[in-house]
């Protein structure tokens, strides 16, 4: 592989991943607050000083002296390991953007899923013979879901509309690979 294939994929990943800076930033300025916050009533304690809110020493005897200590303990511990857990799921999950990249002969092409859907639903109302409004599409990161609500009177022909949708996604040849279900709707609207 050459540099340039290399700095494509890495732009294409930057631009259907999300980043984690700013769960990363967030959890770093809460820390120090909170260190820089342990350190000042420490060295206040230490220096004889009166404390801003209460001294680490007061803080823990009073802690103890609480009636059902064990259960606020407890209590507490729970909150921060859910805490903890949120932030390694955030931390460790891809974290991706409604996107796919559209891979072409002079490259590859960034594409948001709502366009994907848009087209996607075009070309169902064309095959379906209805109204646009009539059609709904959803694209997530490995499916297309489109909806067609026909026109009373007329039937639509869901395997020709499956069809139509099957061969919009393999002519596209979107990353990663999308699979379409097409779902006709029990009951029509009254066509304008």
């Amino acid at each position: 592989m050459t540099g340039t294939t290399a700095l494509q994929r890495r732009i294409l990943r930057r631009e259907t991943h999300s980043s984690r800076s700013a769960l990363a930033i967030g959890s770093a300025i809460v820390l120090a607050l909170l260190c820089a916050y342990a350190i000042t009533e420490f060295v206040l304690h230490f220096l004889g000083r009166p404390a801003l809110v209460a001294a680490p020493v007061d803080m823990l005897a009073a802690l103890a002296a609480l009636p059902g200590t064990t259960g606020l303990l407890v209590v507490i511990g729970a909150g921060l390991a859910l805490i903890g857990l949120v932030l390694v799921v955030a931390a460790l999950s891809p974290g991706r953007l409604a996107r796919h990249v559209l891979a072409t002969r002079r490259g590859a092409t960034v594409v948001d899923n709502e366009v994907i859907a848009s087209a996607l639903a075009r070309s169902a109302s064309r095959v379906a013979n209805v109204n646009r409004d009539s059609v709904r599409a959803t694209v997530s990161h490995r499916r297309a879901l489109v909806r067609v609500t026909p026109s009373t009177g007329r039937p639509v022909d869901a395997h020709a509309v499956s069809e139509a949708i099957d061969a919009d996604l393999a002519g596209a040849s979107y990353s990663p690979p999308l699979r379409a279900r097409v779902l006709i709707e029990r009951e029509g609207k009254v066509g304008a």
